[in-house]
């Protein structure tokens, strides 16, 4: 099994990075776990994306981002290559969202895409 870490095929912006820093930091938190880019059928455009903690499994690759030990499924890199992670804080959207530059469309959400 190779463990070596590999170039980050995702950004996190400087607001991600605290945001999940301050999840990681929370009291019982896993600390054998990995945060989790990847995508999955559905959502309005064809494909959603997904980002939480999750362990290690054999297909994935890993790589860190500002100290923040993330994993992706060989598979969807593919289509999460180059994509922007931030944090939005503000009155009317407060959550993860994500820039992806291999999205031919988007919709209204901002989590769901078509390549």
């Amino acid at each position: 099994m190779e463990n070596s870490v590999a170039a980050a095929p995702v950004l996190l912006t400087e607001g991600a990075v605290k945001e999940v820093k301050r999840l990681m930091d929370a009291p019982g938190f896993d600390t054998d776990q990995y945060l989790r880019l990847g995508v999955k059928g559905g959502g309005c455009s064809g494909l959603s994306y997904m980002l939480g903690f999750d362990k290690k499994e054999p297909n994935d690759n890993v790589f860190e981002v500002e100290g923040i030990p993330c994993i992706i499924n060989k598979a969807h890199e593919i289509y999460l290559a180059g994509m922007e992670v931030d944090w939005s804080d503000g009155l009317n959207n407060r959550g993860f969202t994500f820039s992806n530059p291999n999205a031919s469309s988007t919709c209204g959400c901002g989590t769901s895409f078509a390549v």
